[in-house]
């Protein structure tokens, strides 16, 4: 019996720039590790009202991908946080991300390290920033061939590296799961999600990697940015009519947003999204967000023609 595979839409997904920093935490198990990746990724799924979007790329070292190996040997993470381009303060925004996030949520987690994984000019002096919570008992050392501040601490110390780097990026690569129910558009989107992962150096901020509150840019409101895509809201279509953009027998749209190093890798993570997620039971059609070149200038797609 053949599989009902979705439509997929004829469109683009629209990404815009932003800079981006990457570092590694390590931590003694897995378990001090995922403690420490839901902290400092903590409130980081939109930049509408977070103050950057940040994600897991992968886990590394011993019990991840062991072609790449950490510093310390240690179990670790990498981790991206990414700020938008067009804001003014982007590189102080970025900074005092990553020192809040680091500072609050790496190093309070017991038996963790952070590492810096850009290796750019110019860079965030952040460890040196960090390192004042040492209250002048911080030093200057050079551990596994890096040069580091230790900050004596009562559960032992921290390590972390000197400097931090941060380049240019991307953000905004979606993918929309149109489905007959809510459980099928979840199912393509979780499906599509958990594929994208899997791709070197990107990152889905939203809980689960699935944005349930899709938007458009602007909004009536003149303190709004962004706003909900009342276009393709299922539950307004009886009250738009015409100026719908949801199909017949389409009952809830569910999203990804994919953010990372450059257009070439948000494609490859595109396409692993689609291809495992087609087949989905009930999902009607894959789709994109796009608004005509307004928001960025980078294009992932036509979509219809990545499988």
């Amino acid at each position: 019996m053949s599989t009902q595979r979705a439509e997929i839409e004829d469109t683009y997904a629209e990404a815009f720039r932003s800079i981006y920093a990457e570092f590694l935490i390590t931590a003694r198990d897995r378990t001090w590790l995922n403690h420490a990746i839901s902290a400092c990724t903590g409130n980081a799924s939109s930049t509408i009202l977070c103050d950057c979007e940040a994600g897991l790329d992968r886990y590394v070292g011993p019990g991840g991908d062991e072609s790449f190996t950490t510093p310390d040997g240690r179990p670790g993470a990498i981790i991206q946080v990414h700020v938008p381009r067009f804001r003014k303060d982007r590189q102080p925004a970025l900074e005092r991300s990553l020192l809040v996030r680091i500072s609050q949520n790496v190093m309070t987690c017991a038996t963790c390290a952070c590492f810096n994984l850009l290796d750019t000019d110019p860079y965030f002096k952040l460890g040196r920033k960090i390192s004042f919570f040492g209250d002048g008992w911080q030093v200057r050392e050079v551990r596994h061939d890096r040069k580091v501040w230790v900050i004596p601490t009562l559960g032992g110390e921290f390590v972390i590296d000197r400097r931090f780097g941060f380049r240019d990026g991307l953000m905004g690569g979606n993918l929309w799961f149109l489905g007959s129910t809510q459980d099928a558009a979840i199912l393509a989107a979780e499906r599509a999600a958990e594929a994208a992962a899997k791709i070197p150096v990107v990152i889905q901020p939203f809980p689960g990697g699935i944005a349930a509150s899709g938007s458009k840019a602007g909004s009536k409101y003149k303190f709004l940015f962004a706003s909900t895509y009342e276009k393709f809201c299922p539950t307004l279509r009886a009250k738009l009519g015409d100026q719908s953009g949801v199909p017949a027998g389409v009952a809830s749209i569910m999203e990804i947003i994919i953010n990372g190093r450059d257009l070439p890798t948000l494609v490859a993570a595109t396409q692993a999204a689609i291809a495992v997620s087609v087949e989905t039971p009930g999902l009607v059609k894959i789709s994109a967000g796009n608004y005509g070149g307004r928001l960025g200038k980078s294009f992932v797609g036509p979509i219809e023609t990545i499988p």
